[in-house]
């Protein structure tokens, strides 16, 4: 929605804003546009979902922007239009999440919105229904997507008896049972100070920011209401599992436990990710599956580092007659790096990119925004930004090899292979 002008020290402008009722944001201002972007998150995804009830969180997500206070559906959208107003919310398996973008001048309807839809959503039945609709259609949606159904499967035997293997958007069979007191009592349950993250970049001063903060967050009880979620390895690591689906193509996703983001091996880790396959044109397994054998168009790696079961994934596409040779590749290229680490040349280009490519991450307020409510909840620091590009330029082959036998162990993973593989 807006660029934002980067300065040589971001860390230096932001300001820990606090309110007379005690709730704090972490304010940067830059008047270069007159925009405000706020990011807010709260500990309390999916994950703490009722047992029965897979889909909550992302229902309450769902409705919280559908009427609120004095607006029905149509009048808050409308609304919220008038004012060009963006205003969203999301459900992860950790958090609860809401943006906010406004022009300004529009500042005051824009805050005094994302109040209403935080206190008081209605939940009225029309949108309650719409939305359970929505829901159950793109449930159906996805019951023959491969990529879908892959990862899907993958947390649910991964997580077997744990909340990670709860579908975040919910089941056929819980979606329709989710009632208004089951999205009020999650609400009651999840919203608080207590786990509240904020930040705020854009054309708004601290004084002014704290005084909202009241007006927005001061009615939120002061402390949630989590349940206990204990911290999980996933199962099955050294098997695979095959979902039948008739279709030319196979679907994988592979995992095996990771790293915390609070881990102090974590950025080594990163690189290493990078050099596997989080590099789109210089990893690994780009290298070998895409390149030299033309196996799939596209394969990844990445870090999760999930608040109670951190892990390392990934995945690509193969026609079933080349699922096999695609898995012993990606399988002999993570225990390569287990057993020798990467070499010099592809550790140097990997520090490179993630290095050059960090300033990327702040070039709008809107990510900058997210940014800061990610270094709140990850409790890096307010000197991260500075700091993070200095952990990768240190990292040597020595430090890379080690940490890549931590992350990566003996190598094996647990794989769902969605499709009709020929050979596995």
């Amino acid at each position: 929605m807006n660029d934002l002008s980067i300065k040589p020290s971001l860390s230096s402008r932001i300001q820990v804003v606090r309110s007379s009722s005690g709730l704090e944001a972490w304010l940067i201002e830059d008047y270069t546009v007159p925009l405000i972007a706020m990011e807010i998150a709260m500990h309390g995804g999916s994950s703490q979902d009722p047992e029965d009830l897979p889909g909550t969180a992302s229902f309450l997500a769902g409705l919280l922007d559908e009427g609120a206070g004095p607006y029905d559906s149509a009048a808050f959208h409308d609304r919220l239009d008038d004012y060009a107003i963006e205003l969203g919310f999301s459900a992860s398996r950790d958090l609860i999440t809401g943006h906010l973008r406004t022009l300004s001048k529009h500042r005051n309807e824009a805050f005094d919105m994302l109040r209403l839809a935080l206190n008081e959503a209605r939940l009225d039945e029309e949108p309650v229904e719409r939305v359970r609709a929505q829901m159950l259609a793109s449930l159906r949606h996805e019951v023959n997507d491969p990529d879908t159904k892959a990862n899907r499967t993958w947390f649910e035997k991964a997580f077997e008896g744990h909340a990670y293997a709860r579908a975040v958007k919910g089941t056929f069979e819980s979606i329709p049972k989710i009632t208004r007191k089951d999205l009020l009592s999650f609400r009651d349950r999840i919203f608080s100070r207590e786990t509240l993250k904020i930040a705020v970049v854009g054309a708004i001063d601290a004084t002014t920011l704290a005084k909202e903060l009241d007006q927005i967050f001061a009615n939120f009880p002061a402390k949630s209401k989590l349940s206990n979620i204990t911290v999980a390895q996933p199962k099955l690591i050294g098997t695979r599992t095959i979902v039948d689906l008739d279709i030319p193509q196979s679907s994988i996703r592979y995992g095996a436990p990771g790293l915390q983001q609070s881990d102090p091996d974590f950025v080594t880790a990163s690189v290493i990710n990078h050099i596997l396959g989080g590099g789109v044109f210089s990893s690994r397994l780009f290298r070998e599956v895409r390149e030299k054998r033309g196996l799939a168009y596209s394969v990844f790696s990445q870090l999760a580092p999930l608040d109670h079961g951190p892990l390392h994934m990934g995945g690509t596409s193969t026609k079933n007659e080349r699922v096999a040779e695609s898995l012993a590749i990606i399988e002999a290229e993570i225990k390569s790096l287990a057993i020798d680490g990467p070499n010099d040349e592809e550790l140097d280009i990997a520090k490179k990119y993630l290095i050059g490519s960090w300033p990327l991450r702040f070039d709008t307020s809107t990510k900058l925004a997210n940014q800061l409510v990610h270094m709140q909840v990850e409790n890096l620091g307010l000197d991260y930004m500075e700091r993070r590009n200095g952990l990768v330029a240190a990292v040597n082959r020595e430090n890379a090899t080690r940490v890549a036998k931590r992350l990566y162990g003996t190598g094996e993973i647990f794989t769902v292979i969605v499709g009709r593989p020929v050979g596995v």
